[in-house]
């Protein structure tokens, strides 16, 4: 699913408007990265959750030469799926509404 079929999903199951719906995502995406980039957690229950965590230093290779070299410690973010995603992705329709 793209960003457009995506709008088109929440606009008709919301019973709004296509642009007002557009709005709605970009505010969530506002709202979320802000969230993160705070280091706060972002949790929809059931749907999922979202949190910058902080990956450690360690030693990678160089895939060209084999050399090994050096990586930074630096964030990433993490995402875990609910309960609901879950049962949608084992094809339990009972659970997800």
């Amino acid at each position: 699913m793209n960003r457009n079929e995506l709008v088109a999903g929440v606009a008709a199951k919301a019973g709004i408007p296509r642009n007002q719906a557009e709005k709605v995502l970009d505010a969530l995406g506002d709202v979320v990265t802000e969230a993160v980039h705070k280091g706060d957690k972002v949790s929809l229950t059931g749907l999922l959750s979202i949190e910058r965590v902080l990956r450690a230093p360690r030693t990678g290779r160089n895939p060209q030469t084999g050399e090994p070299l050096s990586i930074p410690a630096g964030y990433s973010v993490r995402l875990s799926c609910g309960s609901r995603l879950k049962a949608a992705a084992r094809g339990d329709l009972r659970t997800i509404s």
